[in-house]
């Protein structure tokens, strides 16, 4: 009862009141039933979780604005970060900002993105809004699977499951998302690196307490996962972050003490040959392909430390990379290195959405 009584005060402080006063046991909190579900779910039923505040109970920010670091007062050195740069354009979205929203529909550039962020998975992506031909918005479904953020598209009213990628009810339903890399990073490095960048504005159009985290313990207590797990898989710690690459609907992690210094790890993975780079200390980690497009094998090597701009690594070709993948010097100025698919998150949700992920071992 303990466990149900610190989940009450996390969703209360996010209006979370709409939940049945007849729910006494945390299992049986939420479970979705006909017709509110439908018949036609590609995922379990019995895995889907009403989370309490109804569909756009958590309001996604639909005109993000962006303002100056130094106006980001509720912003604590413990706290994270996702940036995305697309064609010179860079954008920043905070953790907790993104905890009371969980979705921001944006235009970086020229392309319009879904910035989702589920606080229950850790796991933030980014997504391309023009779908099927169309461009729609996301909005926040109030359904959970697996403990994980379940988005609709505003224009089909199909929902989505964050941590898969794919369409898994409605009109749209098998379809997948076109995902944009997205770097997760501690405050301090994201300062230190991009001191004169904007980050997303507390003006929302809505009233929150951003810098009050709305899920109490919820990040360090291991034992307190809100809907239970549904794999029981305890090579690592429950809430661990880490990196998941996912090729083919399988995974592999990689994880912070594999960088207790600054450095790369290059190996194959899924038939990909993958470089990720990592800091524990300034809280990143990221993966990009090491094969160019046109079939060059790129070797790197980290620099010796991350340099403002975001430069991490070099390669045998002279060339220079920040942490999005654009070479910023050299004969491949201006490319990117090709993406793949890769996103931080709990420990447990990997385990859950993956058949036995496998874990990098230096």
């Amino acid at each position: 009862m303990k466990t149900f009584h610190i989940l009450k005060v996390a969703l209360v402080s996010l209006m979370f009141l709409s939940c049945s006063k007849e729910d006494t046991t945390l299992g049986n909190r939420g479970v979705v039933q006909s017709p509110t579900a439908g018949n036609d779910w590609q995922i379990p039923l019995n895995e889907i979780r009403d989370g309490g505040p109804g569909k756009d109970g958590i309001p996604s920010i639909d005109d993000p604005q962006f303002e100056p670091q130094e106006a980001a007062t509720y912003m604590v050195q413990s706290d994270l970060v996702l940036a995305i740069s697309i064609d010179g354009t860079m954008h920043t979205y905070t953790h907790p900002i993104l905890d009371w929203h969980e979705i921001v529909n944006d235009r970086v550039g020229d392309t319009p993105l879904a910035i989702t962020y589920c606080p229950l998975t850790g796991t933030g992506t980014a997504w391309n809004r023009m779908i099927g031909g169309e461009e729609t918005t996301f909005g926040v479904s109030g359904l959970l699977y697996r403990n994980n953020l379940i988005p609709y598209d505003r224009g089909s009213d199909s929902n989505w499951s964050q941590i898969s990628l794919n369409c898994v009810q409605g009109a749209l339903a098998g379809q997948q998302v076109e995902i944009y890399p997205m770097v997760e990073m501690g405050w301090p490095l994201y300062q230190r690196l991009f001191p004169d960048q904007d980050v997303l504005s507390t003006n929302t159009g809505a009233s929150r307490t951003y810098g009050n985290y709305p899920y109490h313990d919820y990040k360090t207590n291991h034992d307190f996962i809100i809907f239970g797990r549904a794999k029981q898989d305890d090579r690592l710690p429950t809430k661990e972050r880490v990196l998941g690459v996912v090729v083919d609907q399988r995974a592999k992690v990689f994880r912070f003490d594999s960088f207790s210094q600054f450095g790369l790890i290059q190996e194959t993975f899924g038939g990909k040959d993958i470089v990720v780079f990592g800091s524990k200390e300034d809280n990143i980690m990221m993966a990009y392909q090491s094969l160019l497009i046109d079939g060059t094998s790129l070797e790197f090597t980290p620099l010796d430390a991350l340099e403002v701009g975001g430069l991490v690594m070099s390669d045998q070709l002279g060339n220079q990379w920040n942490i999005f993948g654009e070479a910023v010097e050299g004969p491949h100025k201006g490319e990117r290195l090709r993406k793949v698919t890769a996103f931080m998150g709990y420990w447990f949700a990997f385990a859950d959405f993956f058949i036995n992920p496998s874990i990098h071992v230096d």
